[in-house]
């Protein structure tokens, strides 16, 4: 007979959704102390919500009182196409090609939620996908879909680490058996290597101050920093350097997912279009893509550095 937790996970991967581990709903203590010291070095920028409640981000109890066991899940996002390196554009970071994974992992989320309820009736649950104080990484290693590499992001075995994550906290206990997987990054540096700013100012530590995504998507302002202006190396949106050149990516799969594809085929955008952007255009644009995270006047803050890089203003 199978089991409620082999009938989760059958059910997840009709849904789409490649990996689903279970773990006890429990304080990280170690891995909260980690964002506590994070936080007082003063490596997340002026990404200031990181650092309120960083108890509540330890503890899903806190955020959901009744939760008993999290439901960790990745779902892959990698589309088989490259990054141009042409002038006049600039590059997207791959996440952001296709439709805003908040959405299309919620929803996948919603009907395992929705599924789970119709098999155990008196089941509750609540669904964190990115935006929740959840520390999603962390809760994936404890359910077994990977480890954390020396760039900071989850790597799986078969995936490499092209995935989303998302949890469902929920009140039922299930069996939580999955043993972590080991840190499989063993004396590899190149993600540290290959980082155009220096962002890992150490093993499995970034400087978000540093580092291109959080220069181009999470900074708010008309100006960039004078380091991180000279150091975009043609990103305009995000940048996928320490993710290209790690060894485990060579496992990366195709999605099945069509949402993820690059809308309009685009994988970089034109610079020039982006300075001419009207709101209404820009509305229209990027509606429901991840995108919009970093606002028009950011956009055109990042495309017209990368002009100037290139000899446009």
């Amino acid at each position: 007979m199978h089991s409620f937790e082999q009938a989760i996970r059958q059910k997840a991967g009709e849904l789409g959704i490649q990996k689903v581990g279970f773990a006890p709903a429990e304080a990280l203590a170690d891995e909260g102390s980690r964002l506590r010291n994070w936080l007082g070095r003063g490596f997340h920028g002026e990404m200031l919500w990181m650092a309120r409640d960083p108890e509540k981000r330890a503890d899903p109890r806190i955020l959901f009182p009744a939760a008993k066991t999290v439901i960790s899940a990745a779902v892959n996002y990698f589309t088989p196409h490259e990054h141009a390196e042409t002038d006049g554009r600039g590059k997207i970071s791959r996440y952001a090609w296709g439709d805003d994974y908040h959405d299309v992992v919620k929803g996948k989320l919603a009907a395992l939620l929705d599924w789970i309820k119709n098999e155990r009736p008196n089941a509750e649950g609540k669904i964190c996908v990115d935006t929740s104080p959840v520390m999603e990484k962390a809760w994936a290693v404890r359910a077994g879909l990977g480890w954390i590499g020396k760039h900071s992001n989850l790597i799986t075995q078969d995936l490499g680490s092209w995935v989303f994550l998302g949890e469902i906290l929920l009140d039922l206990e299930l069996e939580c058996d999955t043993e972590p997987v080991g840190d499989h990054c063993g004396t590899c540096t190149m993600c540290i290597q290959a980082c155009p700013t220096d962002a890992i100012v150490e093993p499995y530590v970034v400087d978000s101050n540093k580092c291109i995504s959080y220069v181009t998507i999470e900074l708010r302002g008309d100006e960039l920093p004078a380091g991180a202006a000279s150091g975009l190396d043609g990103w305009i949106y995000g940048c996928d350097v320490c993710q290209d050149v790690c060894p485990w990516n060579r496992f990366e799969k195709p999605t099945s997912e069509p949402a993820f594809e690059p809308r309009a085929g685009e994988t970089s955008l034109d610079l020039d279009v982006v300075a001419a952007l009207t709101h209404e255009q820009y509305a229209e644009r990027f509606r429901r893509s991840p995108m919009k995270r970093t606002k028009l006047v950011g956009l055109k803050r990042n495309a017209r550095y990368l002009r100037k890089d290139d000899g446009r203003k």
